[in-house]
């Protein structure tokens, strides 16, 4: 693993100014407190605090090691007692001895470098408890941005595995009724049947060509909406009557693929199909307040019996956008006397981040 304060130049740049500064800081304490001769003080101070600094570097893959070892606490403690004895002794013997033969004319301050190995190592332990830190805390950010890593994954891949569960459920419903359809045409009709083969072939390859993208542009959804339709239309004829309005701005918003097909299928299914008459299937779609707002109307049989609760479809719908937009307000349905109501909204501007 990378030393902290090489990752980023930055830490590196901050790493090399601070030791600077406490050269500069101890070099005048030694002058102005010690009186000892300023070129003696910034030797000693530089020379002292280089090797601290280069010690103190390198004491993050001694500290990485023991923790790659997993050692009990017991262990941990004895390895740090012996790691801080090894790093002052070994800073202290080098500083002193290259201090001592650079300035060995100055016997004053031979003298106050003997004196002084005792209040350096305190300083030693200090520095030494100092880096311990800063590189713990480095090793625990680090640890918590992995795990944090890996928890987004995790949480996108069963994402990802819901969403796919749920578009499962939706294309075989419809394909069981499709081939229920086409096996009836085929004895009544099968120039029909062909065209209602071709036709579902296309809206089949739609589907299987969108799974891995999860979005799509409205046009595109319509398009294969209208192949849904026409293969609908011929299964129920004049009985099933549609009409859009889609506002020119909205063709290219980005929304959830194969969202609208369980919409239509909902409409189908509890308009035309309990109907005798012509149904009419309204969609309207326009952009308002940063959404995309689609809203489908169908006519229903008043008498026919009324569907409990959701079905499997709509059901879907809402799960799929909580699981995408992390909303629960972007569907809502209406039952009125005549009339089913489906309203949508895209948040387009998580459309666009997605």
């Amino acid at each position: 693993m990378i030393n902290p304060f090489t990752k980023n130049r930055k830490y590196l740049y901050i790493y090399l100014s601070v030791w600077l500064l406490i050269i500069l800081i101890q070099a005048i304490v030694l002058n102005y407190y010690q009186d000892i001769d300023l070129l003696a003080s910034l030797t000693d101070s530089a020379v002292f605090n280089i090797i601290l600094a280069i010690i103190g570097f390198n004491m993050w893959y001694v500290l990485r090691f023991s923790v790659r070892e997993n050692l009990s606490t017991p262990d941990m403690i004895i390895n740090h007692l012996l790691t801080a004895a090894s790093m002052i002794g070994l800073w202290l013997a080098s500083g002193y001895f290259i201090v001592a033969a650079l300035e060995s004319n100055q016997e004053d301050y031979l003298e106050f470098l003997n004196s002084s190995l005792p209040w350096r190592a305190i300083i030693g332990v200090f520095f030494y408890l100092v880096f311990i830190l800063l590189y713990y805390i480095s090793l625990y950010y680090e640890d918590l941005q992995q795990k944090l890593k890996i928890e987004s994954r995790l949480n996108n891949l069963v994402k990802e595995a819901e969403l796919n569960a749920l578009k499962a459920q939706i294309n075989p419903h419809f394909l069981f009724n499709s081939l229920n359809s086409i096996s009836s045409l085929t004895m009544t009709n099968p120039e029909k049947a062909q065209e209602m083969v071709i036709k579902l072939s296309d809206f089949l390859r739609y589907s299987l060509s969108h799974n891995r993208n999860e979005k799509t542009t409205l046009r595109n959804e319509l398009e294969n909406t209208e192949r849904y339709l026409d293969i609908e239309k011929v299964r129920f004829g004049k009985r099933l009557k549609y009409i859009s309005n889609v506002e020119a701005s909205s063709f290219e918003v980005q929304i959830p693929n194969m969202i609208l097909q369980p919409l239509f299928e909902n409409a189908i299914k509890h308009g035309v199909y309990n109907s005798v008459e012509e149904v009419l299937v309204e969609l309207n779609c326009g952009i308002k307040d940063g959404f995309l707002h689609i809203r489908l109307t169908n006519d229903f049989d008043p008498e026919a019996a009324r569907p409990k609760g959701e079905g499997i479809g709509l059901q879907n719908i809402r799960n799929r956008l909580q699981l995408i937009y992390q909303r629960n307000d972007l569907f809502e349905i209406n039952m009125g006397k005549i009339e089913f109501e489906a309203l949508l909204k895209i948040p387009i501007f998580n459309s666009h981040e997605q």
